[in-house]
């Protein structure tokens, strides 16, 4: 028997719309990342997981990656980012979060700790 994946309807638009109006920052990491090219690892970008989506996900070694602003600093959204990363994180993925202004400034060093995630898979 074949099973069938059931997708969200609106959450596949949520996610196309995510990527039409992406952030500066996810804009540039997702150039730094896009095809295939940061070591044959392949992202997606505003993934669907269950009932979230991710910023940008390596299926492949189950890696997700979420950019933060400022907003993600407030309690409420401390709490929503701990119930998504438990999700998250019952599903097999790890998760890397990266504070938009590290990005800003340091791309490189961002590149070198994802480089670490995707070579040591397993904590």
């Amino acid at each position: 028997m074949v099973k069938i994946k059931s997708y969200n309807q609106q959450l596949i638009i949520n996610a196309r719309n995510l990527r039409k109006n992406s952030t500066p920052q996810e804009r540039k990491l997702w150039s730094f990342l896009k095809s295939s090219k940061f070591y044959s690892f392949k992202f997606r970008r505003q993934f669907p997981i269950g009932n979230y989506i991710a910023d940008l996900c390596c299926v492949k070694v189950k890696l997700i990656i979420e950019l933060d602003g400022g907003q993600h600093s407030e309690a409420i959204n401390k709490k929503s980012d701990a119930n998504r990363d438990a999700f998250f994180d019952k599903q097999g993925y790890r998760i890397l979060r990266i504070w938009n202004n590290e990005l800003d400034s340091n791309l490189e060093g961002v590149g070198e700790r994802l480089y670490e995630m995707l070579m040591n898979p397993h904590p």
